[in-house]
């Protein structure tokens, strides 16, 4: 009787377990799976929703108008979308450059759950507000005012505005990339300089290590950090750089604090203002912005070294039709990401479609056949991301 009653008891756990990792499982596959836009349209600006289907291709479904007003153009490090799934909140953030607002939208209704604005100073109307997020905090970087924002997440997707603080590069430049990880935050300021800040108890505070970077020491100015990307482990910063090549700085932040960057040289291709890791950090993305592709870098997460990769051809469209590479996103959150999504910014703003491939130590980047989708609702489209987000 007793083997018996143990036998059920293993019986029904065991079939507990399935129902809860069915459930699970259930759960996980429901989540949406989108790519965002922030069109930053200068009349009536809204994010454009798309889904992303088998391959990697892209749907558009719709736009969720945020009730402000956009600049169509700014900085090409400064993110004007954010995106949060902390399994109890599924919102995409994004800021309206000309009217100052940050506007939140539930994923799961595509409605708008709040807007916030910071301080009668902040302002990003000449090269817009740029988005960096963890679970409790959003800091927008205000690029006109020079202050960097901090909001606090509530629920329904809404925010509500802590403080500001004033920031400044060491040549008088101007908030312009920032990334996260833990209780740092890290930024660029679009004139040579980095700095980073501990944002432990909420706003950010300098760690005091503001400073030029190696490049544009070594170039006397015409190459300077632009986008930022912070490693999983919270070791490595990169910066994609703004040059008349591909360039990209690494800093050591083990310590809590940024180190003196390595510059390293990957191509010919016009300016890296834009980059993105993939998921298991073998590859950096880097969208050559004032160029016509994507070039991949091998990247070793322990060293923090950068090697040669490889490149995607021309991108269709170029000088026909859009102007400037942007923004990076990933069809996966896994592997090496599958499909590289990048904003394409022009007259006729579309997102171009880019798959990867990496077998033993080498790469290849090839633009789809269906490449690139039209985002018929912008016109200088910089800023995208994807839903749900890479883990870091």
């Amino acid at each position: 009787m007793w083997t018996s009653t143990k036998s059920w008891v293993r019986r029904a756990t065991t079939a507990l377990v399935f129902l809860c990792l069915a459930n699970g499982f259930a759960a996980g596959a429901s989540l949406p799976h989108y790519l965002v836009t922030n069109d930053d349209a200068t009349f009536s600006n809204g994010v454009t929703f798309y889904t992303v289907g088998a391959g990697g291709g892209l749907t558009l479904k719709q736009q969720v108008l945020t009730g402000g007003f956009g600049i169509g153009g700014g900085f090409f490090g400064a993110n004007r979308v954010a995106v949060l799934n902390n399994g109890s909140a599924e919102c995409v953030y994004a800021s309206d450059a000309a009217t100052g607002g940050i506007v939140g939208i539930d994923v799961s209704t595509l409605e708008v759950g709040g807007s916030a604005t910071g301080s009668a100073n902040d302002s990003g109307a000449t090269n817009g507000i740029g988005l960096a997020m963890n679970a409790q905090y959003l800091y927008a970087g205000f690029t006109s005012s020079n202050t960097i924002g901090t909001f606090q997440v509530q629920a329904g997707c809404t925010l509500t505005f802590v403080s500001d603080v004033s920031v400044a590069g060491l040549q008088g430049g101007f908030i312009d990339g920032m990334a996260i990880h833990g209780n740092l935050l890290v930024a660029t300021y679009g004139d040579g300089s980095i700095e980073s800040f501990n944002i432990a108890s909420g706003p950010p505070v300098s760690n005091g290590d503001e400073q030029n970077s190696t490049a544009y020491l070594k170039s006397q100015g015409a190459t300077y950090p632009n986008g930022v990307e912070i490693t999983k482990d919270g070791h490595y910063a990169l910066f994609g750089d703004t040059a008349t090549s591909t360039v990209v700085e690494v800093s050591d932040i083990s310590s809590g604090k940024l180190g003196k960057t390595v510059m390293f040289s990957l191509g010919l291709a016009v300016s890296s203002s834009n980059i993105l890791l993939s998921p298991d950090e073998t590859l950096l993305y880097i969208s050559n912005t004032q160029g016509d592709k994507i070039t991949a870098a091998s990247f070793n997460k322990a060293t923090g070294k950068l090697s040669t990769g490889c490149a995607s051809s021309r991108l269709k469209g170029y000088s026909s039709s859009w102007s400037y590479l942007a923004a990076l996103a990933l069809e996966s959150n896994a592997g090496t990401g599958g499909v590289i999504y990048v904003a394409e910014f022009g007259s006729l703003s579309s997102i171009a479609m880019v798959q990867v491939t990496s077998t033993g130590g080498k790469c290849s980047l090839k633009e789809l056949s269906g490449s690139p989708v039209a985002d018929p609702n912008s016109s200088g489209l910089l800023s995208i991301g994807s839903f749900p987000p890479r883990s870091f």
